[in-house]
This record gives C-alpha cells, structure tokens and sequence, in this order.
C-alpha cells in the first residue's frame, strides 16, 4: 500500500486541531467516520497532535489543552453558515401557518427568523437578532420577553425574563445548543440554560436545530436530556447521533441540499 502523501496528513490534523479547539473535545469515532480514515491513523495524528501540545489525549478521543472560550454571537453567526442555512430550511418547513413559535438566542435559530415570511406566525424570543430580523415583516407578530441583556449571546436572562415566560405557551420552540452528547444538549451560559428550559416546560413541541460541528461536545451545562426533545434537525449525521435519537425516541431529520430530497430518520420503533 502507498504511504500517506504528508501534505494530506497535515491536513487532516490541521482539521482535528480546528475542531478540538471549537468543541472543547473529539471522539475518535467520530473522526475516523468524518475524516473517512481508519482508526489507527487516527490514533497516529492525535499522538502528534498532543506532542505538539495542541490536545491531549483521552480514552477514546482527545480534549482541548484549555477550556475554550465563548465566542460572541457576531462572531459565531458565520461559522457553518452552509450548513445552519440549510438546517433554517429544514425547520422552517416544520411550521404551520398560525403557529406559536419561539426562537431563542443560537446563530442557527437566528437562520431561521430569515426564513420567516407570510406565515401568520407569533414569534416569542428573548433574541435580540431575532427580534430584529422579525420586526415588521408581513404576517408575523411578535414579542420580545424583557430581562437583562446578555450581551456575549444578544439575548435577554434573568428573573424577569423567567416571570415573563410564564405568561405564554408556545406550540413549537426552536433551541439552539452548543453541544450535543448522549447525556443531551448544552450550552456555555447557566443563565441562557435556564431560559431554554423555561420554553421547555412550556412548549407543545421542541426541536433543536444543530450543526454537525456540535456532534459529542458537552459545553458548560447541560440542560435538556434528549428524551425532553422531540425533534433535531441537522445537515448531517453521523451513526453514534442515529443511535442516540433512537434510543431516547427522538425523530432526527437531516436537511437536504438544494434540489435533493428532504431525508427523515424515523423514531425507533
């Protein structure tokens, strides 16, 4: 068999790195079905990964060297912009006309508030961005709960923000996540966390839109347990996400390319 080209190699590690930096932490089946190499070669680029000191290796995968910082929403919109986009078309087919809808703080939420249009909708969030993108487009009323501003997610927190929630029931909720594990979803922020848990409890349906870039990362808190969920939407998926969704009797939709079909994975049976 030929050797491995290195430029090839450094590719790919430069790839694990990225995403070991933006997750906080990889698995390493997850990389040998996303890199499309096998498991050994894997094992290889993560021990010249940790030589570098840039991870350091663990049982089954890597994490980051230090803890990640959050990255302002500005900042995060445009990360993965492809994929949220396609994931926005995704939910927003999920909606019926004369809906109650929440859209919370998360780039790929905000996605869809742009895909929002003569659906006569209300719109509950807490986002700022949302309730930016939403404001006087024709067939959508919309509330923006108030708070305290949270400037490093654009959304409104705190206790007022919760007194205010109690006051509505929505019958979708739209909740962005900045991990994804078997143990559920997560987010860097307790205060944002409990927000997303309030529209929980108050929701007749949950779906979290999420990018495969989310896939096995636990970020600061977690909190949602996948069987609170009803439905997640992603551009891709991988098997240890099929399994997940199955075991906690989520459905799993993958948002398809332009012009392709829209690919549904059922609940397990």
């Amino acid at each position: 068999m030929p050797k491995e080209q290195p430029v090839f190699a450094e590719e790919r590690r430069q790839r694990i790195a990225d995403a070991v930096v933006a997750q906080g932490r990889v698995r390493l089946a997850d990389l040998v079905e996303i890199l499309g190499v096998t498991e050994p070669t894997i094992r290889k680029d993560l021990d010249e990964l940790q030589r570098r000191r840039l991870l350091r290796r663990t049982h089954g995968g890597a994490i980051a060297v230090r803890s990640h910082l959050e990255v302002p929403i500005s900042d995060r919109r445009l990360q993965h912009l492809e994929a949220k986009q396609l994931i926005a078309r995704a939910c927003r087919d999920e909606i019926a006309r004369g809906e109650s809808v929440f859209l919370d703080s998360g780039t790929t939420v905000q996605e869809i508030a742009e895909e929002l249009d003569h659906l006569d909708l209300n719109v509950l969030t807490n986002a700022l961005g949302v309730a930016k993108l939403v404001a006087d487009r024709p067939g959508l009323r919309h509330t923006l709960i108030g708070g305290q501003i949270r400037a490093l997610g654009g959304s409104l927190i705190g206790p007022i923000a919760l007194d205010n929630l109690n006051r509505f029931h929505v019958d979708v909720a739209f909740i962005g996540a900045s991990g994804l594990t078997e143990d559920g979803i997560s987010v860097a922020d307790v205060a944002e966390a409990q927000i997303k848990q309030a529209v929980i409890d108050r929701a007749r349906r949950v779906i979290v839109p999420i990018d495969s870039s989310k896939f096995g990362s636990s970020d600061f808190v977690t909190f949602c347990d996948l069987r609170r969920i009803d439905m997640i939407i992603t551009e891709r998926t991988t098997g240890d996400v099929t399994r997940w969704c199955q075991d906690h009797d989520v459905t799993l939709r993958v948002a398809p390319a332009a012009g392709s079909l829209y690919e549904p994975y059922s609940k397990a049976p």
